[in-house]
């Protein structure tokens, strides 16, 4: 027996009704032709290359939902929107829900229209990192008076704080929403009574392993200080049986100044006996910090300029983190670095590269998007939330439409889309 799409038969409903259900049915069919028509003119489907190749030509686009954010469905949704987008790949948390989550929302987008799919990565550390901590706190020891600078403050909407009456006295209860949390730390300095804490914690490396068995992860990021050669080696022993399954193994690490490429060519030789992938190096300028602000790019920019100078750093993609957002593409091209070909004495193993395709492979071979992205794009899904308390985006296509006009503008910058098609659609 076939399923209606609807909660009821229409021709049960009064007519009044009736007619309001299909004015709905047919506005929401509208809006996903719009949606069809802006991929259409963007030419997205049809221009969409390899997730490798566009690291080799240097417009590689990678989502990051967050390596410690868990909220199942802005996951979804997010993903929905950004494959619909163009993008190569996308990071999430090392946790099954979450990369379910994930793979739900491709194989969403992938039935509105014909795309190819992402890469679906996972992150995992070494050792106590930013990106792997959540806020905690008591709000039962949270005076009445707090003006709850936190709530304000916390861009994920993780922190929700009500007051209750327990009978004897007033308190408040909610604290942190622990999956939307994706430990930025904004949160720790406003408190003007001290109580939020810290909680850091490590992936744990064999359910990491068994994830990356999976037939949709495809991909792994390695977050590290590079100061702890022991902590790498042992993380990577532990992951050793699993590389074998992805396409491609990530190394994130910040800027340790001099010491930076000799702390790359420690890892590399680590891995190297191991890796039969591809591999790239994710430049973690100032981490979590996109949605700050346009200047928080310049230090992912800065980290990108003097490492791409250098001749002895060891084989693998370079790609920008850490700040990027709408005004790190206009930074690339001031230093002259934007889908900027690799002069092939810089790095010898540059030059089978450039063999295999026929041109050697960009200087930098592209851009991670994390706070920035999560952020255009989470508005419209939280507007969406609150005003009609659905929680899947092609329920509604005119938000849709709306969340993918804001994923377009941002990867259009690395993808060199066609901006008057989407500004005008």
């Amino acid at each position: 027996m076939a399923l209606s799409l609807f909660p009821c038969n229409a021709s049960l409903l009064h007519p009044q009704n009736h007619h309001h259900h299909q004015q709905g049915v047919k506005a929401r069919s509208r809006s996903l032709e719009a949606v069809k028509n802006l991929l259409t003119s963007v030419g997205i489907t049809s221009i969409t290359t390899s997730p490798h190749l566009s690291l080799h030509n240097g417009n590689w686009v990678k989502l990051i939902c967050g390596a410690s954010f868990e909220d199942v469905v802005d996951v979804r949704n997010l993903s929905l929107v950004y494959t619909l987008a163009g993008v190569d790949c996308i990071d999430c948390a090392a946790e099954a829900s979450v990369v379910s989550a994930v793979n739900e929302g491709i194989g969403m987008a992938r039935g509105i229209v014909s795309i190819r799919r992402p890469w679906v990565m996972i992150s995992v550390n070494d050792d106590e990192d930013l990106h792997f901590r959540k806020a905690e706190f008591d709000p039962e020891d949270c005076p009445l008076d707090c003006a709850r600078p936190c709530e304000r403050v916390c861009p994920a909407n993780a922190i929700s704080l009500s007051s209750r009456d327990s009978g004897a006295q007033k308190t408040f209860e909610g604290g942190v929403i622990v999956e939307r949390c994706y430990g930025c730390g904004r949160c720790f300095p406003v408190c003007p009574y001290d109580k939020i804490r810290e909680v850091t914690y490590v992936r744990d490396a064999t359910a990491t392993s068994e994830l990356l068995k999976r037939n949709d992860v495809d991909a792994v990021e390695i977050h590290t200080s590079g100061r702890q050669s022991h902590m790498f080696r042992e993380l990577w022993n532990r992951l050793e049986d699993s590389i074998g399954h992805v396409n491609l193994v990530a190394v994130s690490l910040p800027d340790l100044g001099d010491s930076t490429v000799s702390s790359m060519n420690m890892m590399y030789s680590i891995m190297e006996p191991h890796l039969h992938c591809y591999n790239l190096w994710q430049l973690d300028g100032r981490p979590m910090s996109g949605d700050i602000g346009r200047g928080a790019t310049r230090e992912a920019i800065k980290f990108a300029t003097r490492l791409a100078a250098l001749k002895d750093r060891p084989s693998g993609f370079l790609q920008l983190a850490g700040g990027t957002n709408f005004q790190t593409i206009d930074g690339l091209e001031k230093e002259g670095l934007f889908q900027k070909t690799f002069l092939l004495e810089n790095c010898w193993s540059e030059v089978s590269e450039a063999k295999s395709y026929g041109s050697p492979p960009a200087l930098i071979g592209g851009v991670a998007y994390g706070g920035y992205a999560r952020k255009i794009v989470g508005r419209v899904l939280h507007k969406m939330q609150s005003q009609l308390d659905v929680i899947h985006v092609e329920e509604h296509p005119e938000y849709l439409l709306e969340a993918l006009r804001e994923a377009i503008a941002l990867v259009g910058t690395v993808k060199c889309y066609n901006k008057l098609s989407y500004q005008l659609s």
